[in-house]
This record gives structure tokens, sequence and C-alpha cells, in this order.
């Protein structure tokens, strides 16, 4: 049986990603040959203070320098970046007139850096950008390396840009996807275990809403995202308790891009959608917003997703399905077991442990419903009561 009554032409699809992607411990120190095929000369390096106090920053200059190719630095893109530092980053990037764009970070970093290589030189606005397939001209050129496995961003065509006070807005172009993606797991062995718990779940989310998409679900993302299930329902508990276990490190890097992919093409739903305005009004880091609505919007979408619900916990508890019979039974053990694995990883599992008062749901609820990009996308459609419904069900 096909999901949510798809019809057999939904096998056609187009499947877009990062050119090139490179997975070996270590392959941030090769950065200065990518450049040069490139052929960039004066690079921006995109990051935040975080990562310059951690002095991560520092290794990738100086082999940037080695080669020799001149580096400007900003560091001061914030969590869930506003319009105001994008334009900030984009009028320092023109005044030292730089030929390419390295992206080193989260989510954050890299999606500024997108659109950095996007705008810098571009006659467009980055409100004349917001939507999708907005953006006209071509980039510069673009290298990515994450610091997190959990955005996947490093390979996906969005960047997210808060608007306003706490609005969301999301720029989605294939020209974001950027020349090449590093996927160096040593830059995470350090990385504070309730981050990597926080993104190690966004990851899986984005694999799950993935699968589960009701819109364009294909089956190239369908095998990246059961692949990066597989990767991380295996290695995200020893990554957060045992840090410096490259393997499991390497696994959740690799999950996280393999999810990116697949949400890329396959885009997410009301997780997401309900987590952004938790991000967007209480500044909560975006893995947390989504472990937190994760199981009751699971929950919600039971009566329409379940068999696809239940051929995932095939796939990751294979030893407790194997002594079940209904897709019912196999979607409330995959509930579950997410649900105590946010337990497990030491993320907080409702509302009210991240001071969100009761009040505050009705704001939530009512900027829930502008994400209307990615609310179309859910197996279930929702209304304004059904994510009343789930917010109260978090609290």
């Amino acid at each position: 049986m096909l999901p949510f009554n798809q019809k057999k032409e939904t096998m056609s699809f187009v499947f877009n990603t990062t050119k090139s992607i490179v997975n070996a411990p270590n392959s941030a120190a090769e950065l200065g040959q990518y450049c040069q095929t490139l052929k960039i000369k004066n690079v921006l390096l995109v990051t935040d203070p975080g990562i310059v106090q951690l002095g991560l920053h520092q290794k990738i200059i100086t082999n940037l320098e080695n080669c020799p190719i001149d580096v400007v630095l900003f560091s001061q893109v914030e969590v869930d970046p506003p319009i105001a530092v994008i334009e900030k980053a984009l009028l320092f990037a023109k005044q030292n007139k730089i030929d390419g764009v390295i992206g080193l970070g989260g989510g954050s970093s890299l999606d500024t850096a997108k659109l950095i290589a996007a705008l810098t030189y571009s006659e467009q606005s980055i409100s004349d950008a917001f939507g999708i397939d907005k953006l006209t001209q071509p980039r510069l050129p673009l290298i990515q390396i994450p610091t997190t496995a959990g955005t996947g961003s490093e390979v996906t065509p969005i960047s997210i840009v808060t608007t306003g006070e706490a609005i969301k807005t999301g720029i989605v172009s294939p020209l974001l996807l950027p020349d090449v993606a590093l996927l160096d797991a040593t830059l995470t062995v350090n990385l504070p275990a309730h981050i990597t718990a926080a993104t190690g779940i966004d990851a899986m989310v984005h694999a799950i809403e993935a699968y589960t998409s009701r819109i364009k679900k294909n089956i190239y993302s369908d095998m990246l995202a059961v692949q990066a299930l597989k990767l991380m329902s295996q290695s995200i508990k020893t990554a957060v308790h045992q840090g410096h276990d490259l393997e499991a490190r390497s696994n959740m890097m690799l999950g996280a891009t393999l999810a990116g992919q697949a949400f890329a093409n396959a885009p997410v739903a009301a997780v997401h959608a309900l987590a952004y305005p938790l991000g967007g009004q209480f500044h909560i880091p975006h893995g947390l917003s989504n472990s937190l609505v994760l199981p009751h919007v699971l929950r919600f979408n039971k009566p329409a997703a379940a068999q696809l619900y239940a051929e995932l916990a095939d796939i990751i508890l294979p030893e407790v399905c194997s002594n079940l019979a209904s897709d019912d039974d196999k979607t409330d053990a995959f509930i579950d077991y997410l649900e105590n694995l946010i337990i497990e990883v030491g993320l907080p599992n409702t509302l009210t442990s991240v001071g969100i008062d009761r009040g505050s749901l009705d704001s939530l609820t009512k900027d829930a419903l502008k994400q209307e990009r990615l609310l179309v996308n859910n197996p279930k459609p929702m209304n304004e009561a059904d994510i009343l419904g789930i917010y109260q069900a978090a609290f």
C-alpha cells in the first residue's frame, strides 16, 4: 500500500545534493587543496564566538595561510541568525573583496555562510530571497565544515533566518548547496554532551520526517533516511556519554549528513513547524526544541503514518518488533524508544522544564500555524486546535 494515498507517479522525483562530500577524520587539514581547486584566493571564514573560544578556527586559518590563501574571519554569527547579523556579514564580505566562503560550525554558521556566498555580490536583498527558488544569480565558491552532527546544513539547499522578533523564515534554492562538504569527526570530540544529544536528536528527526514526508517522499531519500537512523540509533548514546569515541562521533556525523540529504529532498514537517516557535520566542536550541515536541507529534500522526513508523521500528528495534504483529504496536514501540532515548541522553522532556508557562501556548500555536511550508508535508493534516493540543501534551 502506498502511504498517504500517493499515486504511483510520485516515484518521479528530482534529487539535489552537495557536489562533493568528503567523509574522513582530519579531512579539514586538506581544506587548502579544495580552495585551490575552486580557485579561491581570498576566503571569508564564517563562524561563531563559541568556535573561536574553542580555538577550532585557528587550525583552519593556519592551513589556508600555508597554501597560501588569504583569510578574513567573520565570527559574529548568532544562534538562529537574525537579518541584521547577516546584513552585517554581507557588508563585511563585500568590503574585503572575498572570492569564496567557508562555513565552520553548527547550522547557524553554515546557513549564514550560504547566504554570504549567494548574496555578497548580488543585486538581491535578503528579503528578496525569502521563499522557494527566489535566488537568481550565481553564488561564490562555498565549502562547509560542520562541527556538530545535527543540522545537515552542509547538504541542504536551505538557510533559516530570524525575522522580526521571533519568526523563522526560510530561503530555499539549489544554489545554496555548497561545492564541498568536509565531514571531519575530530572536530566534534570535545562537543559538550548536551549539545551532542540535542543535535543528534535533531538529525534523527530529519530522517524520520523525511521518511514520512507527505508531498515529496521518494525512494532515494528513503534509503538515506533509513541508513541515517541505523547509524545514529546505534551511536548516539555512546557519542553523548563517551565523547572521545571517534567511531561513534563519525557515525553520528555521517548519519546527520545522510539525514540532511534526505530531508533536503523530502522536506520535514510538523515536528519542525512546532519546534521553530520554541526557538524564536524562547531561544531554545533547535535540536532541543525538536525533542520536546517529537513524541507528541508522532502520536498525533499515528493514524496516518503507522505503517511507515512501523517500518522504521523494524529497522532500529528488530528484536522488539520481532514479537509485535501490528503496525500500531510497532509504532508505539518506536515512539516509546524515542521518548526514552531523549531521557537517556539527558535532555529535558517537558515545556515546563525549559521555563515555558502555560500562558504562552496560544502564541506558540499561532506562530506554528505560520509554518505552512512545513505543515503541508505532515502525514496528517493539522489545524490550530491540533497544534495547541500537542503543545499541551508536551507541557
